[in-house]
C-alpha cells in the first residue's frame, strides 16, 4: 500500500543538493495517495490564537453569526451555516458550519475587475469578535506563505523550474476556512457525514493540526487515517493540479468522520491554494510522453471552480440539493 510520508520543507530551502533531492522524491512519492506532511515554520503561537477566536465566534448564537453571512459570493467568503455544503458525490449535505476569509485586494485590480465572484469584499466577524480580523489575515498570509514555497518543490518533481507556480498564484484567490463540526450526537437526521468523500478543486491544500481525528484519506480503495506529526502540516492535492499534471500526481480524496463513539465536536482550519482565475490549465509538456498521453483538454481556473462550486451546492440560486 501507498503510504503518507512526512518531508522538511525547511530541508529543501536551506539544504544540500542531495537533500533538496530528497524531499522532491519523497514528495512525488507520498502525493501518490495525494497527501504528504511536512514539516514547517508557523508559528504554532498564531495557530492556538486563531482557534481561540474562532471557538469564539462558532460559540455564538445562530443569529449573531448569521449577520455575517456574505449574499452572493458563494461560500467565498463570509458564514455558511450547517446542512449547505454538499460533497459532490453525496444529496445528503455535510454537518458543519464554516467561515471562509482571503486577502482583498484592490478594488481596481484587473483580477476584481475580470472576476468579481472569485474576489468578493471580505466579510469578518469583528464586531463579535474583536481583534480577530487581524488575527485571520495574518495566519492566512502565513500559510499561504507556506504553500507557495511548497509549491516549488511539486514544480521540480514534475521537471518544471521550481518557479513555475510562483507567477500563478500571486494574487490568486487562495481561500481560508474555518470549519466546525458539531457533535454527531446533534444531528436533525440520519445520512449526514461530517464531509462526505471528496476532492478539492484547488492546486494544493494546506491543514494545520485540528483539534480532534476524523480526517481519512482514500489509499488503495481503503480509507486511512490522516493525522499529521506534531510540527507539520497535511498538504493534499487538488482537481487543478491533476490537470496540470496530466494526472501524474492524483487528486487527493478523502472524507471527515467522527470516530466511533466519539461525542464531542471538532475544529480545524483549511487553506485551499489556487491559481489566477485566468489561468489556463493545460497539462504541461514533462508530464505527457508516449507512454502517458495527453488526459486534459484545456479549461480555465475560474471555469474549473464555478462548476465545482455548483456541484458541492455553494451557487446560491442553483443549490443542487
Amino acid at each position: 500500500m501507498a503510504e503518507i510520508l512526512d518531508v522538511d520543507l525547511l530541508a529543501f530551502e536551506n539544504g544540500s543538493g542531495e537533500q533538496r533531492r530528497a524531499v522532491v522524491d519523497g514528495v512525488r512519492t507520498s502525493l501518490e495517495t495525494g497527501f504528504v506532511y511536512a514539516r514547517h515554520d508557523v508559528s504554532e503561537d498564531l495557530l492556538d490564537e486563531a482557534y481561540g477566536m474562532l471557538v469564539e465566534f462558532f460559540e455564538q448564537d445562530v443569529d449573531t453569526k448569521e449577520q455575517f453571512a456574505a449574499p452572493g459570493s458563494n461560500g467565498q467568503t463570509g458564514y455558511t451555516g450547517l446542512l449547505v455544503e454538499t460533497a459532490a458525490s453525496s444529496d445528503k449535505p455535510d454537518w458543519k458550519e464554516m467561515l471562509n476569509w482571503a486577502s482583498p485586494i484592490p478594488s481596481g485590480h484587473p483580477l476584481k475587475r475580470k472576476f468579481p465572484g472569485a474576489y468578493p469584499d471580505q466579510v469578518m466577524p469583528e464586531a463579535a469578535v474583536p481583534g480577530i480580523t487581524k488575527v485571520l489575515y495574518e495566519f492566512h498570509e502565513r500559510i499561504a506563505d507556506l504553500q507557495r514555497r511548497f509549491l516549488r518543490v511539486i514544480a521540480e518533481g514534475i521537471g518544471c523550474h521550481e518557479t513555475f507556480f510562483d507567477e500563478m498564484v500571486a494574487d490568486g484567490p487562495t481561500l481560508t476556512r474555518a470549519i466546525r463540526y458539531p457533535s454527531m450526537g446533534d444531528l436533525p437526521d440520519e445520512g449526514h457525514e461530517w464531509a462526505a468523500e471528496h476532492g478539492d478543486i484547488n492546486l494544493i491544500t494546506a491543514l494545520p493540526r485540528a483539534t480532534a481525528p476524523g480526517l481519512q484519506v482514500k489509499v488503495d480503495d481503503d480509507w486511512v487515517d490522516a493525522v499529521a506529526p506534531e510540527g507539520q502540516v497535511i498538504i493534499n492535492t487538488g482537481i487543478m493540479l491533476e490537470r496540470l499534471t496530466n494526472g501524474v500526481i492524483p487528486i487527493g480524496w478523502h472524507r471527515v468522520v467522527a470516530a466511533q463513539g466519539y461525542e464531542g465536536e471538532r475544529y480545524s482550519v483549511v487553506q485551499f491554494c489556487h491559481p489566477r482565475p485566468w489561468t489556463v490549465l493545460s497539462p504541461v509538456p514533462s508530464c505527457c510522453t508516449p507512454d502517458h498521453p495527453q488526459r486534459f483538454s484545456a479549461m480555465s481556473a475560474a471555469d474549473a471552480l464555478d462548476e465545482v462550486l455548483y456541484e458541492i451546492n455553494l451557487v446560491e440560486t442553483a443549490r443542487r440539493v
